[in-house]
């Protein structure tokens, strides 16, 4: 069976869960959605068609996304060891970016940055709308954003558009290492 024949029950599976983490009655759920229990009980049992008025009230209720209704359910916790972690060598082999994250989560990444001394690399720059968060834990590093350079020290975090041309660059005269999150900003509410 292909994934997307599995859309239903990964709808199922995702929704009991969200429902019953959040330690609602489908009764609850089904009020704070505004749709009829009747549709919320097709949803779960994996049968029907959803309309996508309903799947966007449901994931609004849920405070997810329509997105992470029908993904493949994670695993509650998860163990990456250390040798198992995907490390992207970039910058002649001078910068290791190591991929903390097993999950791919549209709009947020989570990786250790390894700079060899006197190493630079180019950031990529992310999805509209999303904020960088780097924090060095050793050494110095030093980021362009938009033309203007910042040194942050070991400790230091500095925050800046994650959808703006970056560079990092180690000012140390040794390794520096940094940590990055990008996560995307909340849409301001009326």
């Amino acid at each position: 069976m292909s994934e997307l024949e599995n859309v239903s029950a990964y709808l199922a599976d995702n929704i009991i869960a969200l429902r019953k983490r959040s330690e609602l009655s489908q009764d609850k759920l089904a009020a704070k959605a505004g749709i009829p229990r009747s549709t919320l009980t097709n949803m779960e049992s994996g049968g029907g068609n959803p309309s996508l008025t309903n799947l966007c009230k449901l994931a609004a209720a849920l405070g997810v996304s329509i997105e992470e209704l029908l993904s493949r359910p994670r695993n509650e916790c998860s163990l990456l060891k250390a040798d198992q972690v995907p490390i992207k060598m970039r910058s002649g082999g001078k910068v290791a970016v190591h991929k903390l994250m097993p999950d791919k989560v549209r709009g947020i990444e989570i990786d250790r940055i390894h700079l060899a001394q006197g190493s630079s690399m180019a950031g990529k720059p992310h999805l509209q709308g999303t904020k960088e968060y780097l924090v060095t834990l050793t050494g110095c590093v030093g980021v362009s954003v938009g033309g203007q350079n910042w040194e942050v020290d070991a400790g230091d975090v500095l925050a800046f558009p994650g959808d703006q041309k970056h560079g990092y660059r180690n000012l140390h005269r040794g390794p520096s290492e940094a940590l990055s999150i990008v996560l995307p900003l909340p849409y301001p509410t009326p």
